[in-house]
């Protein structure tokens, strides 16, 4: 077999299991992925391989600058007042990732933020 097969039958794969995990992600609402995986026919296990394999080819091709660009830009007018309870207001600002949002203040330990965000990314 061809490389160019090879690689044409890899990326038919890879589009048909980026198809699945849309379908997993768009699932009935209180419906696991245990179950959802059950439906089809495939392990937990499977599915967060095919999950991996089709993260990696999307961070695969990523534009270069893209990849190398660590930190985001903030522009100090995004900031805003928050109320926290108990705590009175805090300025700083919300992040949304994942479907989680976190609270970045001027305080908040770079280290930590790191450490959430790592743990954010890879949630299911």
């Amino acid at each position: 077999m061809s490389s160019e097969t090879t690689a044409a039958a890899v990326q038919y794969r890879l589009k048909e299991w980026a198809e699945q995990i849309r379908e997993c992600q768009n699932r009935p609402a209180g419906m696991s992925v245990v179950d959802w995986c059950a439906t089809r026919s495939i392990t937990k296990a499977n599915y967060y391989y095919r999950l991996r394999r089709v993260r990696q080819a999307c961070l695969e091709n990523l534009p270069p600058e893209a990849v190398a660009q660590q930190i985001v830009p903030l522009n100090t007018s995004l900031l805003q007042q928050e109320t926290q309870s108990g705590s009175g207001i805090q300025q700083g600002i919300s992040v949304s990732v994942n479907g989680f949002s976190i609270h970045v203040t001027q305080s908040t330990p770079m280290p930590l933020l790191a450490a959430v965000l790592k743990v954010v990314r890879n949630a299911e």
